[in-house]
């Protein structure tokens, strides 16, 4: 596995001002770089440890953005050109058989890493051009313990498509839509 470069310094936000944000919530801001990268600047350093110590781990999945580069108040990630699943519902006010398996082996993925919490808000994964899932917002992934994907479950809900990916979940993976069947 390779590591990413550990710098001793951090980075403003004014620094940035001639980048495009391409993301903001309590935790920072993410801007555009170039050459296929992102920067995400944190509010405060020890949300940015939570989310490295998480990357860090999952550098060896294909769900996890790869790591370039981390400061006191930085990392500098792999963009992905995406389109977030929440967004992707809103717009097509559907959740396909096969968006659902994509879904599935990223939550198989997120425990095979060693992610104590294996969920994550809809707004947090992202479908790149090629069909295929990767999860941002880490910074609970080893903090919380979260066996069943209630944050995912909460949202599919509030999009109207709950019942739906139980269905193809069913179809799926009995095993888990047995296990899941109560928090529907």
């Amino acid at each position: 596995m390779k590591y990413p470069l550990i710098r001793q310094r951090r980075i403003s936000f004014s620094s940035l001002r001639d980048h495009n944000l391409i993301g903001s919530g309590k935790d920072g801001q993410v801007y555009h770089l170039k050459n296929g990268k992102c920067i995400k600047i944190y509010y405060n350093e020890a949300t940015q440890q939570k989310e490295l110590q998480a990357l860090k781990l999952g550098q060896s999945s294909s769900v996890i953005p790869r790591i370039y580069e981390a400061g006191y108040n930085y990392i500098i990630l792999e963009y992905i050109e995406s389109i977030s699943l929440a967004r992707y519902i809103k717009r097509t006010n559907s959740l396909p058989f096969s968006l659902v398996k994509e879904i599935i082996l990223l939550l198989d993925e997120l425990q095979r890493v060693g992610f104590t919490r294996w969920d994550a808000e809809v707004r947090h994964i992202l479908i790149t051009k090629d069909g295929h899932l990767k999860v941002i917002d880490l910074k609970r992934a080893l903090t919380s313990d979260t066996k069943v994907p209630t944050k995912l479950f909460q949202g599919l809900e509030k999009l109207g498509v709950l019942d739906l990916f139980f269905k193809h979940l069913r179809d799926l993976r009995p095993d888990l839509h047995l296990k899941w069947s109560s928090y529907q």
